[in-house]
């Protein structure tokens, strides 16, 4: 069973940057699509940027250009790179397997994004 951890989140200027990480634990964390995805307040949970195990990406249309999603086979990590951030993408950010569905329903803590000035 896979645990997943996010962090880097935190508070940054309108047009700043932030990269955000995710530590996976457990084992196949190779064979899982991984996604990150955004909860704004008030608002659904969504999708914002995925990668395959073999590192093939798709981002919401939303955020193309403005977000970097990586991962590291190796190490177990998956990566959020974002920029030109704008206050609306504040948020609770958290990392999952893609569909989500797959690991029946456990999401981590998420870490928090606020863009302030």
């Amino acid at each position: 069973q896979v645990q997943l951890v996010e962090s880097g989140g935190g508070l940054v200027q309108p047009g700043g940057s932030l990269k955000l990480s995710c530590a996976a634990s457990g084992s196949n964390f190779n064979l899982y699509a991984m996604g990150w995805y955004r909860q704004a307040p008030g608002k659904e949970r969504e999708l914002v940027a995925a990668v395959t195990p073999g590192c093939y990406t798709k981002y919401a249309d939303s955020v193309k250009g403005r977000l970097t999603i990586t991962r590291d086979n190796v190490k177990n990590m998956v990566y959020l790179q974002m920029s030109s951030l704008k206050p609306e993408k504040t948020a609770v950010y958290y990392c999952n397997t893609n569909p989500h569905t797959i690991l029946l329903g456990y999401w981590g803590k998420g870490t928090q994004v606020t863009v302030s000035s």
